[in-house]
């Protein structure tokens, strides 16, 4: 690896974690285009590369958010969690499968489409998940919510597995409108439950090619992840500086025309 794509990884890991520390995200939906498009990895292997970045992030950022969120109160919403990951990981188990066995045009089809999803996830989810911050109580009670979270789980478990992202863009609306948590603690929730489910997809991954992809790789997966790490740092000291009724549309905007690209690439 030379010294330019060492600095390239490590200043585009730092610029994508920052934008996800805007906004409570890991930033792997902005790397994955990136892995593709600026580094030149098959389609494939940035899924992988993406989610062991990912699974860097998301371990670190929930002690990150401790102070915020207790991991205490995180602890006492089991329930909520055991629910959702009841879906999600078969969801990123079947997900990782259907990813292998794709060729790599409809592969990049396919992401394509799921960016739009997380985009409007991005855009209107995330606004809804603001509107109900209160926490509002559930919609649903019993096994009609146990069924619903079971689903939405395995969906989104699909999703993350095969975009090799964590999730909470999608996960986050779920628990504040169908769990009714305050969406603070939604997002801590978000990352419990998108840890198990990344380590299911990456093993799944595992069984077949990740590992070698990871080692011919660890230099830059290192920096990257580095580069990623700072800057959700970073964009958690901004957080409140860029309003998010500006930052949203830009980003969900990049999604889109990150979409467009993979489509046609």
């Amino acid at each position: 690896m030379t010294r330019l794509r060492a600095l390239a990884s490590f200043i585009s890991g730092a610029v994508i974690g920052t934008l996800g520390g805007l906004i409570g995200l890991g930033g792997a939906e902005f790397r994955l285009p990136l892995l593709v498009g600026a580094f030149r990895f098959a389609v494939l292997d940035a899924v992988i590369l993406n989610k062991a970045m990912s699974l860097v992030v998301v371990a670190a950022a929930l002690p990150f958010r401790a102070g915020a969120v207790p991991l205490g109160l995180v602890a006492a919403n089991g329930t909520v969690i055991l629910n959702l990951l009841a879906g999600s990981l078969l969801g990123a188990w079947i997900g990782a499968g259907w990813a292998m066995r794709m060729d790599a045009a409809r592969l990049h089809r396919v992401i394509a489409l799921l960016l739009v999803l997380i985009a409007g996830a991005l855009l209107f989810g995330h606004g809804m998940a603001g509107g109900a911050a209160g926490g509002g109580g559930s919609p649903l009670t019993g096994l009609a919510l146990v069924a619903a979270g079971t689903a939405a789980g395995f969906a989104i478990g699909v999703v993350a597995s095969i975009l090799g992202v964590a999730g909470g863009e999608l996960l986050i609306p779920t628990l504040v409108l169908l769990y009714g948590v305050d969406v603070k603690l939604a997002g801590s929730l978000s990352l419990a439950i998108s840890l198990p489910t990344m380590i299911a997809g990456f093993s799944r991954y595992a069984r077949d090619r990740s590992l070698s992809v990871l080692a011919r790789n660890r230099g830059f997966v290192l920096l990257m992840a580095a580069g990623s790490l700072a800057g959700a740092f970073i964009g958690g000291r901004l957080l409140g500086v860029v309003p998010e009724s500006v930052l949203l549309p830009v980003l969900s905007a990049i999604l889109l025309l990150s979409a467009v690209k993979m489509w046609r690439h």
